[in-house]
C-alpha cells in the first residue's frame, strides 16, 4: 500500500477563503448545543464571562495590594505605625476574585462534561435516524458507506469541542478586551507586540490542522478495512473458520501493515506539526521577554510604579497565554469544522422520495404482476434482471429456481422495495408499488431472508422483531414459535422465551444453524395479516423431518395468501403451483411441476439428477 501525499495548502488567498467559509458549520453547532440543553448552554456563557472579566480585575488588585505594601513599608519606616488594614483588605478582595475564578472553572467543566453525554448521545440518535431514512442501494455503496464511517468516527465529539472552543475563544476574548484596557494605559504598542508573538504559531497550527483533515478523508477506506479486519477476528461468527483454515496470521499481518502505514503518515505530519509550533513559539517568548524588559526599563526610569509593573508584567503574560489560547481556539474551531462538514455531508444526503399514499390497490384481490421488469444494480453493467413478466394471484404459490446469482433475491429485494425497478414496472392488486404507502405495503409482507438477522436479543424478541406492532406480544411469540417449529427448544432453555440468544451478553445462549433458521421463520409468522409470504431458502439448515413439517404447515396455512418460495431443493418446489426457472436474470423455462417435467428442459435434468442422488 502506497503512501499518499499529503496535499499541500492553496495559495494564501484561497485558502483564507477556505479558511473563512469552513466556519459556516459553527453556528449548527451551537444551534444543536441550544436545542440539546437551554440550561447548560447558557450557564456555560456565564461562566464563560465570569472566567474571561475577573483575571484582569485579579491582576489590576494585585497591583493595588504591592502599592499599598510599598506605601504601608514607607509610612511604617517614616512614622513606626502599621497600617495593615489598607493592604489585607486588597489581599481579601483577591481571595473573593480567585475563588470566584475557581468557582467559574469548576462550573465549565462539570458543564461541558454534562453536555459531552448529552450532545454525544444526540448526534449519535441523528446519524441512526438518518441511518432508517436511506435506501439500501446507499447502503451498498462503498462511497456513501465511507461518509457514514467518518460520520461516526468523530462527528458525535466534534460539535461539543467545537462550542467548547467558541465558549473559550469568547472566554478568552473578554479577558485580551480587559487586559487591553491595561495595557493601553501603558502603550498601545504593547498590544501590537502580544499579537505578533502569537500570530506566526496560529498561522502554522491552521494549516496542518487542513493537512491532518485531508489526509484522514483520504484514507477512509483502510480505516474501515481495519474495522472489519477487527470484526473477523474478534466475532464469534467468523472466528470459527479463521481459526480452521489459518487466517489469522494472514489477516492480523493485513492488519499491522495498514497500522503501519497509517501510522507512518501521522508520525511525519506530528513531528512537521510539532517542529514548526516550536520554531514558531520562539517568536511568543521573545516577544513577551522584550515586553518584560521594556517594562523593567520603564520602572527603573521612574515611569512605573513597582505595583503597575508587577500588574503589568502580569497582564502581558497573561494576554500572551489568552491570545495564543485564543488563536489556538480558533486554529481547534477550524479542524472542528472540517470534521463537522462530514457529519452534516452524511445528515444531507439525499433520501428518496416516498411519493406512494396508496393503502388500496385499484383492483383489489388482482395479486402480484410484474410486467417486463429489468433491473441494473449500480455500478453494474450487466442486468441482474431483464423483462421479467409474472402474476400470481392471491392462495397461489410461485418457486423461483436457478443458480446462485440468477436474480433470485433481486426479485425480492424489488417485490419488498428494497430497489426500484430500473425498466418495467411491479403492480400489487392493479397498482403500481411505487404508488403503494411503503409502510402499509411492507406490512402485508412476510419474509424470511436466506443471510437473515440474529438478533443478540432474547428469543422472544427474535420473533418479535417480524411486527413490531407485536414486539412483546408473548401470545403471539408462541403461536409463531409452534408454526416454526422452534417452540419445543424454546421450552427447554433456561429462560423459556425470556432467554438471551447469542454470545455477546452475560448468560447468552447460542444456537444451532438450523434452530436459528426455525427462529427466523417464526419471525416470518409473526405477520399475521400478511398475504404476501416470501420464503428464501427457509430450511437449508433443517433436517428432512423438520422441512416436511414445516412444508406442511406452510401448505395448510396459504389458502388464501400469496407464497414465493426459493429452494434448491426440488422435492420442496414441485410442490408450487407455479414454478420459473430462472437463468442470467431470464426466465429460461416456466410452468408446473408435471410440465415443466414433460417439456424435458433445464427443470427436468436438474430434478433428476437431485433425485438420482437419494437412490
Amino acid at each position: 500500500m502506497s503512501s499518499p501525499h499529503v496535499p499541500s495548502a492553496p495559495p494564501s488567498g484561497g485558502m483564507l477563503a477556505s479558511f473563512i467559509g469552513v466556519f459556516r458549520y459553527s453556528h449548527r453547532a451551537l444551534a444543536l448545543v441550544w436545542q440539546t440543553s437551554r440550561p447548560l448552554t447558557l450557564g456555560l456563557a456565564l461562566c464563560t464571562l465570569v472566567a474571561g472579566v475577573l483575571p484582569a480585575v485579579a491582576a489590576w488588585i494585585g497591583q493595588l495590594i504591592v502599592d499599598a505594601v510599598v506605601a504601608a513599608m514607607a509610612l511604617h519606616r517614616d512614622t513606626g505605625r502599621v497600617e495593615w488594614w489598607g493592604v489585607l483588605r486588597y489581599v481579601l478582595a483577591e481571595a473573593g476574585v480567585i475563588a470566584t475564578i475557581a468557582l467559574a472553572q469548576r462550573g465549565l467543566a462539570a458543564q461541558q462534561s454534562l453536555l459531552r453525554a448529552l450532545l454525544g448521545q444526540k448526534v449519535n440518535v441523528m446519524i441512526l435516524e438518518k441511518a432508517g431514512t436511506l435506501s439500501l442501494e446507499q447502503f451498498e455503496d462503498s462511497e456513501f458507506y465511507d461518509k457514514l464511517t467518518r460520520a461516526r468516527r468523530e462527528a458525535s465529539t466534534r460539535p461539543l469541542g467545537l462550542v467548547n472552543k467558541t465558549f473559550g475563544l469568547a472566554q478568552n476574548a473578554i479577558s485580551l478586551a480587559s487586559f487591553g484596557v491595561l495595557l493601553v494605559q501603558f502603550s498601545p504598542w504593547a498590544i501590537l507586540v502580544l499579537v505578533i508573538g502569537a500570530l506566526p504559531v496560529f498561522v502554522s497550527e491552521a494549516k496542518f490542522s487542513g493537512d491532518a483533515f485531508r489526509l484522514f478523508r483520504w484514507r477512509s477506506p483502510q480505516t474501515r478495512m481495519q474495522m472489519y479486519l477487527e470484526t473477523v477476528l474478534a466475532r464469534e461468527d467468523s472466528i470459527k473458520e479463521v481459526k480452521l483454515f489459518g487466517l489469522e496470521p494472514l489477516l492480523l499481518e493485513r492488519y499491522r501493515t495498514i497500522f503501519d502505514t497509517l501510522y507512518d503518515e501521522d508520525r511525519r505530519l506530528t513531528i512537521r506539526r510539532e517542529t514548526w509550533g516550536f520554531l514558531l513559539g520562539l517568536l511568543g517568548t521573545l516577544a513577551f521577554y522584550g515586553a518584560y524588559a521594556w517594562v523593567v526599563v520603564e520602572t527603573v526610569t521612574g515611569t512605573l510604579t513597582l505595583g503597575e509593573m508587577t500588574m503589568y508584567l502580569m497582564v502581558f503574560k497573561q494576554g500572551q497565554a489568552a491570545l495564543s489560547a485564543s488563536l489556538t481556539a480558533i486554529g481547534g474551531m477550524y479542524e472542528d469544522n472540517l470534521y463537522l462538514s462530514n457529519l452534516y455531508e452524511y445528515l444531507e444526503q439525499p433520501v428518496p422520495a416516498e411519493p406512494g399514499t396508496l393503502t388500496e390497490g385499484a383492483i383489489p384481490g388482482d395479486g402480484i404482476r410484474f410486467e417486463a421488469v429489468s433491473f441494473t444494480y449500480p455500478g453494474s453493467a450487466t442486468p441482474a434482471l431483464a423483462r421479467i413478466s409474472l402474476h400470481l394471484r392471491p392462495g397461489e404459490s410461485l418457486a423461483l429456481v436457478g443458480a446462485n446469482g440468477s436474480g433470485k433475491t433481486t426479485l425480492i429485494k424489488l417485490l419488498t422495495r428494497l430497489y426500484e425497478p430500473t425498466g418495467g414496472r411491479i403492480l400489487l392488486d392493479g397498482s403500481d408499488l411505487r404508488d403503494w404507502d411503503i409502510q402499509t405495503l411492507r406490512r402485508r409482507i412476510g419474509v424470511i431472508f436466506q443471510d437473515f438477522v440474529r438478533y443478540q436479543m432474547k428469543v422472544g424478541e427474535n420473533l418479535g422483531a417480524g411486527d413490531v406492532e407485536a414486539f412483546s406480544d408473548e401470545a403471539r411469540w408462541q403461536e409463531a414459535a409452534r408454526r416454526g417449529l422452534a417452540d419445543a427448544f424454546i421450552a427447554e432453555m433456561p429462560g423459556g422465551y425470556h432467554t438471551q440468544l447469542g454470545r455477546w451478553f452475560k448468560g447468552g445462549q447460542e444456537l444451532s444453524g438450523g434452530q436459528w433458521q426455525k427462529i427466523a421463520l417464526s419471525r416470518a409468522y409473526m405477520r399475521e395479516g400478511a398475504d404476501i409470504l416470501v420464503l428464501d431458502e427457509p430450511t437449508a439448515a433443517m433436517d428432512a423431518a423438520a422441512e416436511a413439517a414445516v412444508y406442511a404447515d406452510f401448505r395448510e396455512h396459504s389458502r388464501d395468501r400469496m407464497t414465493i418460495l426459493i429452494s434448491h431443493r426440488f422435492s420442496t418446489v414441485r410442490a408450487a403451483d407455479w414454478i420459473l426457472v430462472i437463468d442470467n436474470g431470464e426466465i429460461l423455462e416456466q410452468g408446473d411441476h408435471p410440465s415443466l417435467m414433460a417439456a424435458n428442459g433445464r427443470y427436468a435434468r436438474l430434478f433428476r439428477l437431485q433425485a438420482k442422488g437419494y437412490e
